[in-house]
């Protein structure tokens, strides 16, 4: 079997299974109220005119009915239902990296399942876009369980790309491609520079969410003696000490800078995120993130 040219093993596809089965276990247990409570539509659009009834909102009267009939009638109104829901997933080399539960691009994977079956339960579109240092793939955003699948097979079995994070060329993707108001998440790693703008670009004209994926041994450096690090994303290869304390403290003060200054940027552009780390239940940080939210509105 093959889906879009690549082949589907047995090994990849006990793997969707199961993260189906997980997922559509939590979105129903867990996720579904959550993400209906924070989604709920665009907003209200017109339905009908109908009698006054004792315990009707009197702002909701229609004085031009009522005044031709009358008879005091009231607008109602229904919620305009269909989100369009964007997965932008980043597969820069950076995110083929793991040491914890699962690579960095699993939990994208899984988190995107989480997500799109969330979205399809609330009768939301879902559509995905990968990228590296460019755009590697756009499914436009469809409804349906089988849409679904192919969404998490696509973040399985396309291979993190060396090289950096192109955001500004996902970013142009999408502006071209997807209509105001929609739900945009980017999953990625935020290791790469040069985001500020095209995250602020996303956020004036989507609802967007940042999902950050770190690994536990991007933030500490263990003692396990003279080691080559390689940079995933240009391919330099140091040579380094871990025994050296002030090496360790220096690198573990760095990530910790580098990572709060990813999240101030969040905080300055108002865009809500969740950390996920690879080494714990990704659950948690959504759930959170979500009733964060509701209580917003």
């Amino acid at each position: 079997m093959a889906v879009n040219g690549k082949s589907i093993t047995s090994e990849l596809q006990g793997q969707v299974r199961q993260i189906e089965l997980v997922t559509r276990r939590l979105v129903n247990e867990v996720m579904a109220g959550s993400y209906h409570s924070v989604y709920k539509g665009r907003g209200m659009e017109f339905d009908e005119v109908r009698e006054y009834q004792a315990g009707d909102d009197v702002r909701a009267i229609d004085w031009n009915v009522t005044a031709r009939t009358g008879l005091p009638h009231i607008k109602t109104f229904v919620e305009e239902r269909e989100l369009t829901v964007l997965l932008m997933v980043d597969l820069s080399g950076s995110m083929a990296f793991g040491t914890g539960e699962a690579l960095k691009t699993v939990v994208a994977a899984k988190l995107c399942a989480l997500l799109a079956f969330s979205a399809i339960r609330n009768n939301d579109r879902v559509g995905l876009l990968l990228f590296a240092d460019d755009v590697m793939r756009y499914i436009p955003p469809k409804k349906g369980k089988n849409h679904v699948l192919r969404v998490v097979r696509e973040v399985l079995t396309e291979h993190a790309q060396a090289g950096g994070t192109n955001l500004p060329a996902a970013t142009n993707h999408v502006m071209r491609l997807l209509k105001r108001g929609s739900v945009v998440f980017v999953v990625s790693d935020f290791m790469s520079g040069g985001l500020r703008r095209p995250l602020g670009v996303l956020n004036r004209s989507h609802d967007l969410v940042a999902l950050k994926i770190r690994d536990p041994r991007e933030m500490t450096m263990p003692a396990v003696g003279v080691v080559p690090f390689e940079d995933p994303e240009t391919g330099e290869v140091l040579w380094v000490d871990t025994m050296n304390k002030s090496f360790r403290r220096n690198f573990e003060a760095e990530a910790a800078r580098r990572h709060e200054d990813t999240l101030q940027m969040f905080r300055e552009l108002k865009i809500d995120f969740a950390e996920i780390d690879t080494d714990k239940p990704y659950l948690d940080p959504i759930v959170r993130l979500f009733h964060k939210r509701a209580m917003r509105y």
